[in-house]
């Protein structure tokens, strides 16, 4: 994931190996090159009007260039109407293009090597210690095609609060699960059960997978779905692990999706976002109140409890 040269975070928590599924030979995207200086407001505005179609990945070409992908050019051409419709005047440009298929993700991905949170260790296969010390719990993520690797900074925080948090008998839902590695992880530190809820069918499909290879299936349901309008069941423990236009557009309904008294994991935003921020809903809300703030290289993690008379 690129940086801007004076080490800004990226704009949005999406692995730069984040790629579309589809059996394609090409991807249908859009290129969009955002405005200098780049607005925070603006950027959290696109990606909410960018989520009403529901792109498959999001990478960033450089500091004030996003390339967008979609799965089908339909969804891609009304995306990029919408998009220029919606922000004319404001130096925003995009133009659809369609991306060969390489293979160079999967290339990308072989250089990939054990990250390690805390006593988490999160690696591919063919980077497994065998002498782990003791008290270290290996996690085996075979990188694909789903987002959570453990190489962004919102997928460490999420690990680091994972770890201070009592799990022990809970009940946890992972909202946007990629991976599953923080499912895989909350059931490994004593989680009764987790729920891993994603779009994306190929994402899940590996979470599956990575769930088996980690001896986590048996208490992990995966679920293909929109969080925004699933019947889905409150839990113990809410992990939110998005960007920040969902995370803030959304942040009524991933409250409701906690139990009173639970907890919510909120992360892929930076400190400068709006629900990262002090005047953010996160924080003003009566409903909720935020228990614990993790940072890292410009992205924040906010540990929020439900209030039990809301």
């Amino acid at each position: 994931m690129s940086n801007a040269k004076d080490q800004s975070p990226p704009l949005i928590p999406r692995s730069s190996l984040l790629v579309p599924h589809s059996s394609s030979k090409a991807w249908p995207a859009v290129d969009i090159q955002l405005p200098t200086p780049i607005d925070p407001t603006l950027i959290e505005l696109l990606l909410a009007r960018l989520d009403d179609f529901q792109p498959t990945a999001i990478q960033e070409s450089d500091e004030r260039a996003l390339r967008v992908f979609f799965a089908t050019c339909i969804d891609r051409d009304a995306a990029l109407d919408a998009v220029t419709s919606a922000f004319a005047g404001q130096g925003l440009s995009g133009h659809p293009l369609d991306v060969d298929d390489e293979n160079w993700a999967v290339r990308s991905q072989a250089e990939l090597h054990a990250v390690q949170v805390g006593r988490i260790v999160v690696a591919p296969p063919w980077d497994v210690q065998t002498d782990a010390p003791p008290g270290i719990t290996t996690i085996v993520i075979e990188p694909s095609m789903g987002f959570g690797t453990g190489h962004h900074a919102s997928t460490r925080l999420c690990l680091e609060t994972l770890q201070k948090l009592d799990l022990r008998g809970r009940r946890v839902l992972d909202i946007g699960t990629g991976s599953g590695v923080l499912a895989i992880a909350a059931v490994l530190l004593g989680a009764a059960q987790a729920l891993a809820v994603d779009v994306d069918g190929d994402a899940l499909d590996s979470a599956r997978q990575n769930a088996a290879r980690n001896e986590v299936d048996n208490a992990i349901s995966f679920l293909q779905a929109d969080f925004r309008d699933a019947a889905l069941s409150a839990a113990d423990i809410v992990l939110a692990n998005l960007t920040g236009a969902i995370v803030n557009t959304t942040f009524e309904r991933l409250v409701e999706l906690a139990v009173p008294s639970g907890r919510l994991v909120l992360s892929g935003f930076t400190q400068d976002e709006l629900i990262g921020r002090p005047d953010g809903p996160a924080a003003t809300s009566p409903r909720v109140e935020i228990i614990d703030r993790l940072d890292e290289e410009g992205w924040r993690c906010l540990v929020l409890r439900r209030h039990q008379s809301f």
